[in-house]
């Protein structure tokens, strides 16, 4: 389920982005993408610069939005895993070229990611 946003969208590229545009969503939807399952700890570790309180925010707008499964162990401490949706999957080759274009312009400033 979509939840509503500061505006609606006024087309398809705008409601897009809205779902994945920012400084961590693509981020968080390529990382859960490379390990298939990534608990919350993980991402924290892989996600550079991000506050807990952002993550946490971000992965629950991600689950909104129908992007990321959560799933909560009853076990103590408690275990939360984060897989991607069928719909945020059709995203992965977007992602990856996006990738691909900043590989070719990062030059000597190469990070390789996962």
């Amino acid at each position: 389920m979509t939840k509503k946003l500061n505006s609606d969208p006024v087309c398809a590229v705008d409601y897009a982005f809205q779902r994945i545009g920012g400084k961590y969503k693509g981020r968080i939807i390529w990382y859960i993408h490379s390990f298939t399952v990534l608990r919350y700890g993980e991402l924290k570790r892989s996600i550079v610069g991000i506050t807990p309180k952002m993550l946490t925010q971000t992965l629950r707008e991600l689950e909104d939005d129908g992007l990321v499964n959560r799933r909560v162990y009853n076990e103590v401490p408690p275990k939360v895993e984060y897989t991607l949706t069928e719909s945020a999957k059709e995203l992965i080759p977007f992602i990856d070229h996006l990738r691909e274009w900043g590989d070719k312009r990062m030059g000597n400033y190469k990070i390789i990611c996962q």
